[in-house]
């Protein structure tokens, strides 16, 4: 041990403050133990260690530097908290938003140095900015007046409200221990283990992969649709919607090649752009909002042209019923009098697109207008206004519901924009104080954000027409944005920020996925990404970068906003239930390491979370829900399988032995009923001096045996004192776990160290399992070499354990030859022979029926032999026999074997003959029967002198002699 401390007596006991009498004294001792205890404030900066082992190289006091020198350490906190004004600008202009790179081990502490931000830079602003998405500025306005302001004002509660129990979740999980980087997949994965974690680790990539995606695809179509038409390579998109997305497709392409370039290229460009991204999503909101206000009684200069009830896409100089206006031409084709009937039954109006939250528009849009795809825009639900007529004109002039709308599918589409609350937990390792500003921070983001979006829906319910608000694409006002009319100053501010804040969540989406690949390969749960671990020269992960860029390309191809969305939404909705899950677990089980300092969470909140994730899913898009859990299934089965051994004391590990525990409460002691009986085998292993086992085909028989079911402990006695022999135990321990391994036998392992081998058997017999899982076979090696061993302990060790095991009322196999016992590989075709001498219940037949189901003995037949004496009805014997076999399910020949009274044993016969007298004794007294488990003996195969020299399978039958021991 390093030295720390040094206890010395005082020199002056009586006078304990005599050495501090003067002030200056005091001061130069407390310089001293400053400069012990905060290395870092000595006057020259100087670098001081502190020996020691581990985690104790530390010093004792760490102290938060706040970029300038101060005496008052106890106030030290509070000026970090209320920085100078310098530095606050310094950390703006050094802000950036992208996922930390993976670290070689994940689990370790975050290293010090670099950046440390609180919770304002390093969590509230990025949560804010990835939040605010791309579905705010083209889908919101949309999903207000599609579903009304009722419903819309439900869709994005319902959403809140996933995102809030979620981040109350992550707050509990992030606050227990240190959270380094990896953020999301670090808390899930060492919270519900490694097959969860990394499931859900690869959802969460294939979401974020996803959401680039979608942002590309709303970049182009904030371009094409809004800023720019004339870029359309396939025509007029506004009269054909497969042209338009042919254009996403083909521009979207494009625009990932360039960002995947600069990902690749400059990632200094990517965090520096984090900062514009981030103006430009605040100050567009805050433009819509000046805008409203500032028009609360209306815009003139935006008004919509109506047929009837119908919104038309015309200009409105264009719009009046004259012969050579732009509607007669649409509803009276080739110019001549036969017209559409509604266009003839029906008037030309202008109304006012955005009339001000003074008009009282809100009451005309409380309500759905849920429609489905071909239906035109139009006020109410009158089928006469939104059916589309056979043979009727003018479709090309009128608005269309491109896709058919409900309340569950606008959850899906919306559910997107309030996805991000994990930014600030996965920058947990550039957090100064990550167990502080993670809750604070995210909490404080969702309400924020969720402020917005709750307002939104009720002042653009309160300021703009139904129609216009239903009109996704701006076609009736000229291929406008409808959000960035709204605006002030002008709606070139909405145009730019959005496409700017779109292009720089996309380019987050781009930097920070390969990072989250790479630290789940890092992790080595999943054998087959070892590939995306590694880094390049650069230090960047450009082979997950390449995945990264193929797996949006795919999302690109799709080509729409609207079918990515639900998509996207099933990989951050499962991610976020397992959150809920995780946190519901820990608390639940209530493990002693489970200590969050985040107290405001309840696991019922948890629950309710990941009941809602669950519906949402469900209620969007069962299809894609079930594509989502099947893909975390498949990935889930395969680390299982495949992936490599991690010990990170998981909830499901805790949830495992809680389930154990209440299980095994649950068994009954003794003996199981009939219906439930299967052998439950302890296997006596004998170890040979280099602690191997003597008998490997005891593994094999017993495998088969079993076939996979049951309880199976393999055990072992050591000879000597376990304290000088605890290695010794622990090497035979591993010895015969990989022997278990080897012929897949599924149990547990046990070494016993005993003075008294006989008493260490006995031991093992009395005491092996646990509750109502205890063993009620034993199999034990039969001893060869009794004859030849001048030791006598050789058979007195067996015949004591073949006595220990009846007195505990156990079966017993001693399997003779078991070196010649087929291995579980092998196939033996032939019969199963069994000599049944005394009754036992049907104990006899059941263990080679079990043989049977394993696929080594699947082949072979069953004859059951019986002996009769010469005076006993034979034919009669038989078929009580058959009728009892018959009664127990078991197919099987029935062959009876009359002899002489002098070759059958005394002792055979007189317990036979009790027996018999028994069974007699109960029917008569018409008592049910108790079965009594008996020891089974397998012996020798004939009888034959050379068993050991001849292989099994070589007779073409196995001949398998049962004796009953009592």
């Amino acid at each position: 041990m390093p030295e720390r401390f040094r206890v010395s007596k005082s020199e002056e006991p009586n006078n304990i403050f005599g050495k501090y009498s003067d002030s200056r004294t005091i001061l130069e001792d407390e310089d001293r133990a400053r400069e012990k205890l905060l290395p870092s404030h000595n006057a020259g900066h100087r670098k001081t260690h502190v020996q020691g082992d581990g985690a104790e190289e530390q010093p004792f006091v760490s102290e938060k530097m706040s970029g300038y020198e101060t005496n008052l350490y106890l106030y030290s906190e509070e000026m970090e908290d209320r920085p100078r004004i310098s530095t606050l600008i310094s950390s703006l202009a050094n802000y950036s938003n992208t996922i930390p790179p993976a670290s070689n081990d994940p689990d370790a502490r975050p290293a010090g140095g670099g950046a440390r931000m609180g919770t304002l830079m390093g969590v509230y602003l990025p949560c804010i900015q990835n939040i605010f998405g791309v579905i705010l500025f083209i889908r919101l306005t949309w999903v207000v007046g599609t579903a009304g302001a009722l419903q819309g004002f439900l869709i994005v509660l319902s959403c809140c409200c996933v995102t809030m129990l979620t981040a109350i979740s992550m707050s509990a999980i992030a606050t227990n221990g240190v959270v380094p980087g990896g953020g999301s997949y670090f808390m899930i994965s060492r919270s519900l283990g490694p097959e969860f974690g990394g499931a859900v680790g690869m959802l969460f990539y294939t979401g974020t992969t996803l959401a680039a995606a979608m942002y590309i695809v709303g970049a182009v179509e904030i371009v094409l649709t809004y800023m720019a038409p004339g870029l359309s390579i396939f025509g007029d998109f506004t009269k054909d919607q497969d042209a338009m997305y042919n254009n996403f497709r083909v521009y979207g392409t494009g625009l990932l090649v360039v960002m995947g370039t600069i990902v690749f290229v400059g990632v200094k460009f990517v965090n520096k752009f984090a900062a514009v991204a981030l103006a430009c999503v605040i100050l567009s909101i805050m433009a819509v909002y000046i805008g409203i206000f500032r028009n609360i009684n209306g815009k003139d200069d935006l008004q919509l042209c109506v047929l009837g009830k119908r919104l038309l896409r015309v200009a409105i100089t264009d719009c009046h019923k004259n012969i050579s206006g732009a509607i007669y031409q649409m509803f009276c084709p080739n110019g001549t009098h036969s017209c559409d009937p509604y266009y003839e039954s029906h008037d030309v109006s202008i109304i006012q697109g955005i009339k001000g939250l003074s008009s009282g528009v809100l009451l005309d849009n409380i309500y759905d207008s849920f429609l489905e795809n071909g239906q035109y825009v139009a006020v109410g639900k009158n089928p006469e206004d939104i059916e589309p007529m056979i043979a009727e004109g003018g479709q090309n002039g009128q608005v269309v519901a491109d896709i058919t709308t409900s309340f569950t599918i606008l959850i899906g589409i919306f559910f997107p924009s309030v996805t991000g609350i994990m930014a600030g937990s996965n920058r947990s390792g550039d957090l100064a104080d990550a167990q502080k500003s993670i809750p604070i921070g995210t909490i404080c983001a969702i309400l924020t954000t969720s402020t917005v979006y709750l307002s939104s829906v009720i002042l653009f319910a309160g300021t703009v027409d139904n129609l216009l608000l239903r009109d996704k694409f701006g076609v009736s006002i000229g291929g406008k944005l409808v959000v960035a009319n709204m605006a002030w100053p002008n709606e070139w501010v909405i145009l730019i920020g959005s496409f700017l804040s779109t292009l720089g969540a996309g380019l987050q989406s781009l930097t920070g996925a390969p990072r989250l690949l790479q630290a789940i390969a890092k992790d080595g749960i999943i054998p087959f990404l070892a590939p995306f671990a590694v880094s390049s020269s650069r230090g960047e992960p450009t082979r997950a970068l390449l995945l990264t860029i193929v797996i949006c390309q795919g999302g690109i191809l799709l080509g729409n906003v609207d079918l990515l969305a639900p998509l996207l939404s099933m990989f951050f909705l499962m991610c976020y239930g397992f959150v809920n899950l995780a946190c519901a677990l820990q608390t639940l089980l209530r493990t002693p390491n489970w200590r969050p300092r985040f107290k405001y969470y309840h696991w019922s909140l948890s629950f309710i979370g990941l009941s809602l994730c669950i519906a949402i899913m469900f209620m969007t898009s069962w299809y894609f829900a079930l594509l989502a859990m099947g893909m975390a299934g498949m990935i889930y089965k395969y680390i299982e399988y495949r992936g490599a051994e991690k010990e990170w004391g998981d909830g499901i590990r805790g949830l495992a032995l809680s389930a154990a525990r209440y299980s095994l409460l649950r068994l009954e002691e003794g003996p199981p009923h009939t219906k439930n009986w299967r052998p439950q085998l302890l296997i006596l292993v004998k170890l040979t001096s280099d602690l191997v086992p003597k008998y490997k085909k005891l593994f094999a028989f017993a495998s088969q045996l079993k076939a996979g079911k049951g309880l199976t402990v393999c055990a072992a006695v050591i000879g000597g004192d376990f304290t000088r022999s605890y290695g010794e135990a622990m090497a035979a321990k591993q010895s015969l776990r990989k022997t278990m391994d080897e012929e897949r036998v599924k149990g547990f392992v046990d070494i016993l160290v005993a003075r008294n081998i006989t008493e260490g058997l006995s031991n093992l017999v009395q005491t092996a399992g646990l509750g109502g899982m205890k063993p009620n076979t034993v199999i034990l090696g039969w001893p060869y070499g009794w004859r030849q061993s001048e030791d006598d302990r050789t058979w007195q060790v067996f015949l004591q354990t073949v006595r220990n095991v009846t007195s505990a009322r156990m079966a017993l196999l001693v399997p003779k030859g078991i070196n010649f016992f087929p291995d579980s590989t092998d196939k033996v075709f032939g019969n199963i022979d069994i000599w049944w001498i005394v009754h036992d219940g049907g104990l006899l037949m059941l263990l080679p029926f079990l043989l049977k189901q394993h696929r080594t003995w699947k082949n072979c037949k069953m004859r059951i032999f019986t002996v009769a004496q010469m005076e006993d009805n034979s034919i009669q014997m038989k078929k009580d026999l058959k009728t009892f076999l018959y009664h127990l399910r078991i197919e099987a020949e029935v062959e009876v074997v009359e002899m002489m009274d002098s070759d059958i044993s005394a002792y055979t016969y007189e317990r036979t003959l009790m027996m018999e007298q028994r069974n007699q004794m109960l029917r008569e007294l018409r008592l049910n029967k108790k079965e009594s488990l008996g020891v089974v003996d397998l012996v020798d195969f004939n009888e034959m002198s050379t068993e050991e020299k001849l292989p099994l399978v070589k007779h073409h039958h196995v001949l398998l002699d049962w004796l009953m021991v009592y």
